[in-house]
């Protein structure tokens, strides 16, 4: 097949969308697809990759012109671009409406492809493509508009977006052929006139890339770990790291996170207790955190949405703690400080999640597409 794929990430930047993109990419161009992917301009010498996918094209096209505006600065100076970012992401979804703004600039000469997949967030991606498809450009037999979050129903954001922005997101709902998300709870958060071309591909992996530690031996000191963002007021470790202070009792809890002001409160609380890290590659990660003991997910508070972290925590085959952050479960806690496991959290069908099987998904919709 001849296949476009248009993302705002890709290798070697450190994100679940990123991950997304780049396995997907790498694993059809592995089967011998023809491959043309557009992604930001990221400075990086991708001639390796492209050597070894002799199909894959990578075309570099957009600049974020509009920069984002830097919080970098102190005092009243800091709080007022705070302020102004706010407002711009808020009401304009600044700086990423230039993936719609510029959409039929990226894509003018671009047709005849089998299948499209354009992956969000930035959700301005799709609706970039619907604009471009509604002044008569034609890509492709086939596009797939693949969706990590909801985005007017997402149950996670501080703010509901505002109304207009329904719009645009019903606009690349109607014009898609099929949508993808990654559970099938996730179909709540779109429109209900849409949800017949709701299709469930789950985040993908590639099970051979996954490099884990032989022979688990457990610390002498119970030591568990945290990977990824934090969603201030939803899905952050304030309430579990208030009751971890107050147990008597040894561990080292290891968090790789970019958003240390978060939790830098608790460095001199629990001193040596707490290891703040900086993020490693996602096989470094793997390996490392293949040699604790277990994990801690930290929930959600939506139905349409699930941490795409539960599925690298799987590879690692350590047990998982899931606990709710706005009502955390105490008794589970301790059982895991005290090596009982017997509450963790299991995912099922973990084959579901090998990119081989997750690209056949994809291609199928194609192929499904022109059967019909």
């Amino acid at each position: 097949m001849k296949i476009l794929i248009v993302s705002g990430a890709f290798f070697p930047q450190n994100s679940p969308r990123s991950f997304r993109t780049t396995q997907l990419v790498k694993e059809l161009a592995r089967q011998g697809h023809e491959v043309r992917v557009y992604i930001p301009n990221i400075k990086y010498d991708f001639s390796e990759l492209l050597k070894e996918y002799k199909t894959l094209d990578i075309r570099l096209c957009i600049n974020l012109t509009w920069n984002d505006i830097k919080l970098d600065s102190t005092g009243l100076k800091y709080w007022i671009h705070r302020i102004i970012r706010r407002i711009l992401i808020y009401f304009l979804e600044y700086p990423s409406i230039q993936w719609y703004l510029k959409m039929p600039q990226i894509l003018k000469n671009e047709n005849g492809y089998d299948l499209l997949i354009s992956i969000a967030v930035p959700h301005p991606i799709h609706w970039g493509i619907a604009k471009c498809i509604k002044k008569g450009m034609n890509f492709s037999d086939t596009w797939v508009a693949d969706c990590g979050d909801p985005y007017m129903g997402c149950q996670t954001a501080s703010y509901k977006p505002p109304f207009y922005f329904s719009y645009l997101e019903k606009s690349f709902c109607k014009r898609a052929d099929f949508i993808t998300v990654p559970i099938e709870s996730a179909k709540m958060g779109y429109y209900f006139e849409f949800r017949n071309k709701i299709k469930v591909v789950p985040q993908a992996f590639n099970f051979d890339e996954v490099i884990v530690s032989e022979k688990y031996v457990p610390n002498e000191i119970i030591t568990f770990g945290y990977a990824g963002s934090f969603v201030p007021g939803e899905r952050e470790p304030r309430s579990i790291l208030e009751y971890l202070a107050k147990i008597n009792l040894d561990f080292r809890f290891i968090v790789y996170t970019m958003q240390r002001k978060l939790i830098k409160d608790f460095i001199p609380i629990l001193g040596e207790k707490m290891v703040l890290k900086e993020y490693l590659s996602r096989e470094q990660l793997l390996f490392e955190m293949s040699k604790m003991d277990f994990l801690l997910n930290i929930e959600n508070d939506s139905t349409v949405q699930r941490p795409s972290k539960l599925i690298d925590y799987a590879l690692t085959k350590r047990p998982i703690l899931s606990v709710n952050s706005q009502q955390i479960n105490k008794e589970k806690i301790i059982q895991f400080l005290n090596r009982d496991y017997s509450q963790q959290y299991v995912v099922n069908n973990i084959e579901d999640y090998n990119i081989k099987n997750v690209t056949n998904k994809f291609l199928e919709l194609a192929k499904h597409k022109h059967v019909k």
